[in-house]
C-alpha cells in the first residue's frame, strides 16, 4: 500500500481551530471558526480538503457565524473506510455531523462534490438545512439529465476527466505519480484565472492527494456516480433527491468552468424550489471559491439571514 503523509499534517495552522467529530458512525476533521451565531457548514470537492474555505471561514466567523469546514469521508484526516463513498451514505455524514455539532440545523455549502452532497442533505435530511449554497455544483438529476441529453456538451465535459477515473489502479497511480503533479495539472486546467495563492494551495492539495487511502476514496466518489446509473439504486436515489427544498437556494457558478457548463447549472431550477437564484461569476472556472475569494464571500454573506 502506498505510504504517504501523516493526515495530521493537513491541519493547517490559522484563525481556527481543528477537531474530530463522531458522526454517522465514523470520525469526521473538522476545522472551526466561532462566531457565535447559526452553524454554517463548509463542505468541498474535489482534489481538496477543508482548506479550500480558507478565506471563508473567518470572514463568515466575523459576521457572526459559527462556521465549520469539514474533510469529507476519505479526504484530509478524517476516517478513509473502505465503503460508503455513495451520495446516501455521504449525505448522512453531514447529517449527523451538524446533529453531533449540537445544533438543530445547519446552513450547508458545497463546492464540487460537496455541492453534489449539500444538494442531497437537502432532499434527504430537509430539517436540519437552513439554506443551501452550491458553487459549481448543480442538482444531481441536473447533471444526469444533462449527461445524456447533451451528450457534445456536458457530456463530453464530464468524460472528458471521469471517464478514465472508473478505470481500476491507474487513476490512483497517475494522481501519485512525480508528488501529485497531475493534481497541479487540474488545478490550472479546471481554473479560469490564476487565483492569488495558487502556488500555495498547489503545495498543499499535492501534499494531500499522496496522504494514504485519500486518492482512492475520491476515485470511489466518481465510481459509484457512474456505477449506480446502471443500478436499482440510481432510480431509488433518483427519486429520493427530486424533493424540492423548501428553504433558500443559491447556486454559484463559474461562467467558464470546463467541468460543469453553465447550462447545466441553470438546468437545476426544475428541482431547486421556489426560492432559488444563480449566480454567474465572469471570467471563473471550478473554483470560484478560491480563485475569486472576496466575491464568492460576499455573495455566501448576502445569502445568509442577519446573525
Amino acid at each position: 500500500m502506498h505510504r504517504g503523509p501523516d493526515a495530521s499534517s493537513l491541519r493547517l495552522p490559522g484563525p481556527w481551530t481543528h477537531r474530530a467529530v463522531s458522526a454517522n458512525g465514523i470520525r469526521l476533521h473538522v476545522a472551526e471558526c466561532d462566531g457565535g451565531g447559526p452553524l454554517v457548514v463548509l463542505l468541498h470537492g474535489f482534489p481538496e480538503f477543508w482548506w479550500t474555505w480558507r478565506h471563508q471561514l473567518p470572514a463568515l466567523a466575523e459576521g457572526g457565524y459559527r462556521v465549520v469546514a469539514a474533510d469529507l469521508r476519505g479526504y484530509g484526516d478524517s476516517d478513509k473506510p473502505p465503503r460508503g463513498y455513495d451520495l446516501w451514505t455521504l449525505a448522512g455524514d453531514i447529517a449527523g455531523l451538524i446533529r453531533a455539532l449540537g445544533e438543530p440545523g445547519a446552513h450547508v455549502v458545497g463546492h464540487g462534490w460537496g455541492g453534489l452532497i449539500a444538494w442531497t442533505v437537502t432532499a434527504l435530511h430537509p430539517r436540519l438545512v437552513l439554506s443551501l449554497t452550491s458553487l459549481a455544483a448543480p442538482h444531481p438529476l441536473a447533471v444526469r439529465s444533462a449527461v445524456v441529453r447533451d451528450p457534445r456538451g456536458q457530456g463530453r465535459a464530464t468524460a472528458r476527466y471521469a471517464a478514465a477515473f472508473q478505470l481500476p489502479r491507474w487513476p490512483e497511480r497517475s494522481l501519485r505519480r512525480d508528488g501529485g503533479a497531475r493534481v497541479a495539472r487540474i488545478l490550472r486546467d479546471w481554473s479560469a484565472a490564476e487565483w492569488d495563492d495558487l502556488a500555495e494551495a498547489t503545495v498543499h492539495y499535492r501534499r494531500a492527494i499522496q496522504v494514504t487511502g485519500v486518492v482512492h476514496s475520491a476515485l470511489e466518489y466518481y465510481r459509484w456516480a457512474a456505477r449506480s446509473q446502471l443500478r436499482v439504486e440510481g432510480r431509488r436515489f433518483a427519486a429520493a433527491v427530486s424533493r424540492i427544498p423548501a428553504v433558500p437556494v443559491l447556486q454559484v457558478q463559474g461562467a467558464l468552468d470546463p467541468c460543469v457548463l453553465a447550462a447545466t447549472a441553470a438546468a437545476s431550477a426544475r428541482w431547486a424550489g421556489p426560492q432559488h437564484r444563480l449566480h454567474l461569476m465572469p471570467a471563473t472556472g471550478h473554483f470560484p471559491h478560491e480563485e475569486h475569494p472576496a466575491t464568492t464571500t460576499s455573495l455566501l454573506a448576502e445569502a445568509l439571514p442577519a446573525s
